[in-house]
């Protein structure tokens, strides 16, 4: 009988032994999944931390302009320019248009910089009367195409009710605020950087060669 539980002894020593592998592999399987799960919480968490640092970084200094249009006599009106952000633009266009009209009626090129927290103010009495006529009741919108951190913006309509009579102004008031924030103006095509210093030595070089064009084109539709 000794003999005997000695052999089984044996036999269920080298089977243990043998188990001990696969006991390995399924705690080393268990132990992965915890781990696993858990990269999966801390990339989730480290997603939320980065959309949110993200969302606050674009809030505070994501481009936001204000425009205003403000009657300052029978003849005159300004329209005032206020950059909310802290980023600074370049102000590049200004148009005008009355709301019945697909397009916009007035363009006014600009190059002025307007610094963050600033604002910005430009007479529009004639540009606006030539919009409007001399009889008009009704809404005059107004937007702004300017430049920050290297690429393009425009700013929704901003719309105002005028009353003219007569070729004066009667009255201007803002009516209400756009409902979107500025966007950036999409290039149709290739996109290309406009050149805003070139070599003009270059050209007095190499007299034959034809002069080199631009076909840049912005796509810009009304609210």
């Amino acid at each position: 009988m000794p003999v005997q539980w000695i052999n089984s002894f044996r036999i269920s020593l080298a089977t243990l032994v043998s188990y001990i592998p696969l006991i390995a592999t399924v705690v080393t399987c268990f132990f992965s999944l915890i781990l696993a799960r858990a990269t999966l919480r801390y990339v989730e968490a480290t997603d939320k931390g980065l959309a949110l640092a993200r969302e606050g970084f674009e809030r505070e200094w994501s481009p936001d302009l204000h425009l205003k249009l403000e009657r300052v006599s029978a003849t005159e009106a300004n329209v005032i320019v206020t950059n909310l952000a802290k980023s600074s633009v370049l102000l590049q266009l200004l148009q005008l248009r009355k709301l019945s009209y697909a397009v916009p009626f007035e363009r006014c090129r600009l190059n002025d910089p307007l610094v963050g927290g600033m604002t910005w103010t430009q007479a529009l009495g004639r540009r606006i009367l030539a919009c409007t006529g001399k009889e008009f009741d009704g809404p005059i919108a107004a937007s702004m195409t300017f430049y920050c951190a290297g690429r393009m913006f425009r700013t929704d309509w901003f719309r105002s009710h005028i009353q003219v009579r007569d070729g004066r102004i009667l009255s201007l008031e803002p009516s209400n605020i756009p409902a979107r924030r500025v966007h950036v103006i999409e290039h149709k095509g290739k996109e290309r950087r406009r050149e805003f210093v070139q070599d003009v030595t270059a050209a007095a070089a190499a007299p034959d060669q034809p002069e080199r064009k631009t076909d840049e084109k912005f796509f810009v539709t009304g609210a």
